[in-house]
Protein backbone atom coordinates (compact mmCIF):
# COMPACT_ATOMS: atom_id res chain seq x y z
CA UNK A 1 0.00 0.00 0.00
CA UNK A 2 1.45 3.59 -0.63
CA UNK A 3 0.29 6.38 1.03
CA UNK A 4 -0.68 9.59 -0.70
CA UNK A 5 -1.00 12.93 0.70
CA UNK A 6 -3.82 13.91 2.31
CA UNK A 7 -6.01 16.71 0.10
CA UNK A 8 -7.05 20.07 2.21
CA UNK A 9 -10.65 20.51 2.14
CA UNK A 10 -10.13 23.98 1.76
CA UNK A 11 -7.51 26.70 -0.27
CA UNK A 12 -3.60 27.10 1.46
CA UNK A 13 -4.97 30.86 2.25
CA UNK A 14 -8.57 29.70 3.75
CA UNK A 15 -7.49 29.74 6.98
CA UNK A 16 -5.90 33.42 7.01
CA UNK A 17 -5.37 35.31 8.97
CA UNK A 18 -5.32 31.96 11.88
CA UNK A 19 -2.71 30.04 9.66
CA UNK A 20 -0.73 31.80 6.65
CA UNK A 21 -0.45 30.45 2.98
CA UNK A 22 3.09 30.16 3.77
CA UNK A 23 2.53 28.50 7.14
CA UNK A 24 0.07 25.56 5.03
CA UNK A 25 2.72 25.43 2.59
CA UNK A 26 5.60 24.61 4.77
CA UNK A 27 3.74 22.57 7.72
CA UNK A 28 1.57 20.29 4.91
CA UNK A 29 3.44 20.85 1.57
CA UNK A 30 6.87 20.22 2.99
CA UNK A 31 6.24 18.47 6.61
CA UNK A 32 3.53 16.64 6.23
CA UNK A 33 4.70 15.66 2.45
CA UNK A 34 8.41 14.25 3.95
CA UNK A 35 6.45 12.05 7.01
CA UNK A 36 4.06 10.65 4.07
CA UNK A 37 7.62 10.07 1.85
CA UNK A 38 9.15 8.58 4.38
CA UNK A 39 6.57 6.36 5.89
CA UNK A 40 6.27 4.87 1.98
CA UNK A 41 9.84 3.86 1.85
CA UNK A 42 9.83 2.48 4.98
CA UNK A 43 7.09 -0.18 4.62
CA UNK A 44 7.71 -2.47 2.04
CA UNK A 45 8.49 -5.50 3.26
CA UNK A 46 7.32 -4.79 6.67
CA UNK A 47 4.43 -6.56 8.44
CA UNK A 48 2.84 -2.97 8.17
CA UNK A 49 3.12 -2.83 4.31
CA UNK A 50 -1.07 -3.46 3.88
CA UNK A 51 -2.15 -1.76 7.46
CA UNK A 52 -4.32 0.74 7.72
CA UNK A 53 -2.81 3.64 8.95
CA UNK A 54 -4.47 3.97 12.33
CA UNK A 55 -3.16 0.31 13.22
CA UNK A 56 0.36 1.11 11.90
CA UNK A 57 0.38 3.81 14.25
CA UNK A 58 -0.96 1.01 17.09
CA UNK A 59 1.27 -1.31 16.85
CA UNK A 60 4.24 0.08 15.10
CA UNK A 61 7.40 1.28 16.79
CA UNK A 62 10.96 3.26 15.68
CA UNK A 63 10.86 5.14 12.47
CA UNK A 64 7.78 3.33 11.36
CA UNK A 65 5.60 4.54 14.22
CA UNK A 66 6.83 8.40 14.61
CA UNK A 67 6.26 8.61 10.61
CA UNK A 68 2.89 7.04 10.48
CA UNK A 69 1.69 8.50 13.70
CA UNK A 70 2.67 11.90 12.35
CA UNK A 71 0.65 11.47 9.52
CA UNK A 72 -1.95 10.75 11.29
CA UNK A 73 -2.19 13.49 13.30
CA UNK A 74 -1.46 16.00 10.83
CA UNK A 75 -4.34 14.56 8.45
CA UNK A 76 -7.00 14.96 11.71
CA UNK A 77 -5.55 18.69 12.44
CA UNK A 78 -5.74 19.74 8.84
CA UNK A 79 -9.30 17.88 8.31
CA UNK A 80 -10.38 19.34 11.41
CA UNK A 81 -10.61 23.33 10.12
CA UNK A 82 -12.83 25.83 7.94
CA UNK A 83 -12.54 29.44 7.29
CA UNK A 84 -12.20 31.21 10.54
CA UNK A 85 -15.69 32.39 12.49
CA UNK A 86 -15.04 34.79 15.22
CA UNK A 87 -17.37 33.62 18.20
CA UNK A 88 -17.10 29.74 16.88
CA UNK A 89 -18.94 27.82 19.37
CA UNK A 90 -19.35 23.92 19.24
CA UNK A 91 -22.88 22.47 18.63
CA UNK A 92 -24.84 19.09 19.08
CA UNK A 93 -23.33 16.56 20.90
CA UNK A 94 -20.05 17.96 21.23
CA UNK A 95 -21.16 20.79 22.69
CA UNK A 96 -23.32 19.06 25.18
CA UNK A 97 -20.19 16.30 26.45
CA UNK A 98 -18.28 19.77 26.85
CA UNK A 99 -20.91 21.89 28.70
CA UNK A 100 -21.42 18.49 30.90
CA UNK A 101 -18.00 17.25 31.82
CA UNK A 102 -16.19 21.12 31.66
CA UNK A 103 -18.79 23.12 32.47
CA UNK A 104 -19.13 25.48 29.73
CA UNK A 105 -16.96 26.32 26.92
CA UNK A 106 -14.54 28.81 28.08
CA UNK A 107 -13.89 25.96 30.88
CA UNK A 108 -12.91 23.73 28.55
CA UNK A 109 -10.76 26.17 26.31
CA UNK A 110 -9.02 27.53 29.06
CA UNK A 111 -7.88 23.85 30.00
CA UNK A 112 -7.16 22.87 26.63
CA UNK A 113 -5.20 26.09 25.69
CA UNK A 114 -3.22 25.51 29.09
CA UNK A 115 -2.65 22.00 28.28
CA UNK A 116 -1.27 23.14 25.02
CA UNK A 117 1.01 25.61 26.37
CA UNK A 118 2.89 23.79 28.86
CA UNK A 119 3.44 20.76 26.91
CA UNK A 120 7.16 20.75 27.15
CA UNK A 121 9.04 20.63 23.55
CA UNK A 122 6.97 19.24 20.53
CA UNK A 123 3.66 17.51 20.63
CA UNK A 124 0.09 17.51 20.00
CA UNK A 125 -2.67 18.30 22.91
CA UNK A 126 -5.38 16.26 21.93
CA UNK A 127 -9.60 16.44 23.04
CA UNK A 128 -10.74 12.46 22.70
CA UNK A 129 -13.12 10.28 23.87
CA UNK A 130 -12.77 6.81 26.30
CA UNK A 131 -14.68 3.86 25.30
CA UNK A 132 -17.82 5.01 27.42
CA UNK A 133 -17.60 8.57 25.90
CA UNK A 134 -16.18 10.23 28.43
CA UNK A 135 -14.62 13.45 27.14
CA UNK A 136 -10.46 13.50 28.06
CA UNK A 137 -7.81 15.94 27.07
CA UNK A 138 -4.38 14.66 26.93
CA UNK A 139 -1.01 15.65 26.01
CA UNK A 140 1.11 13.69 23.30
CA UNK A 141 4.87 14.05 22.89
CA UNK A 142 6.48 13.97 19.41
CA UNK A 143 4.03 11.30 17.03
CA UNK A 144 2.13 10.17 19.90
CA UNK A 145 -1.69 9.77 19.08
CA UNK A 146 -4.59 9.00 21.96
CA UNK A 147 -5.24 6.23 20.08
CA UNK A 148 -2.55 4.52 21.55
CA UNK A 149 -4.26 4.69 24.78
CA UNK A 150 -7.50 3.07 23.57
CA UNK A 151 -8.95 6.63 23.20
CA UNK A 152 -10.87 8.37 19.69
CA UNK A 153 -9.26 10.95 19.00
CA UNK A 154 -11.89 14.02 18.25
CA UNK A 155 -10.02 17.13 18.13
CA UNK A 156 -6.07 18.60 18.24
CA UNK A 157 -3.91 21.27 18.48
CA UNK A 158 -0.50 21.21 16.70
CA UNK A 159 2.30 22.50 19.14
CA UNK A 160 5.25 21.90 16.83
CA UNK A 161 6.66 25.01 16.49
CA UNK A 162 6.59 24.29 12.49
CA UNK A 163 2.57 24.78 13.05
CA UNK A 164 2.68 28.31 14.17
CA UNK A 165 6.42 29.50 14.18
CA UNK A 166 5.82 31.66 10.88
CA UNK A 167 2.84 33.30 11.65
CA UNK A 168 3.08 33.71 15.51
CA UNK A 169 6.86 33.26 16.53
CA UNK A 170 7.14 32.11 19.96
CA UNK A 171 3.70 32.74 20.83
CA UNK A 172 2.16 29.49 21.44
CA UNK A 173 -0.49 30.79 23.72
CA UNK A 174 -1.79 32.98 20.89
CA UNK A 175 -1.38 30.60 18.25
CA UNK A 176 -3.69 28.32 20.76
CA UNK A 177 -6.07 30.85 21.64
CA UNK A 178 -6.75 31.67 17.71
CA UNK A 179 -7.39 27.98 16.81
CA UNK A 180 -10.85 28.09 18.23
CA UNK A 181 -12.00 30.01 14.93
CA UNK A 182 -10.88 27.36 12.79
CA UNK A 183 -12.62 24.26 14.14
CA UNK A 184 -15.25 22.62 11.81
CA UNK A 185 -17.76 21.58 14.82
CA UNK A 186 -19.63 19.25 12.45
CA UNK A 187 -16.32 17.36 11.87
CA UNK A 188 -15.69 17.06 15.75
CA UNK A 189 -19.73 15.43 16.36
CA UNK A 190 -18.84 13.27 13.34
CA UNK A 191 -15.77 11.92 14.78
CA UNK A 192 -17.42 11.82 18.23
CA UNK A 193 -20.04 9.61 16.40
Amino acid sequence: MKLELLQLPYAPNALEPVISAETISFHYGKHLQAYVNNLNALLPGTEFEDMPLEDIVRKGEGGIFNNAGQILNHNLYFTQFKAPKQDNQPVGRIAEAIDQQFGSFAAFCDEFQKKGATLFGSGWVWLSADADGKLVITQETNASNPLTKGLTPLLTFDVWEHAYYLDYQNRRPDHLAALWQLIDWDEINRRLG
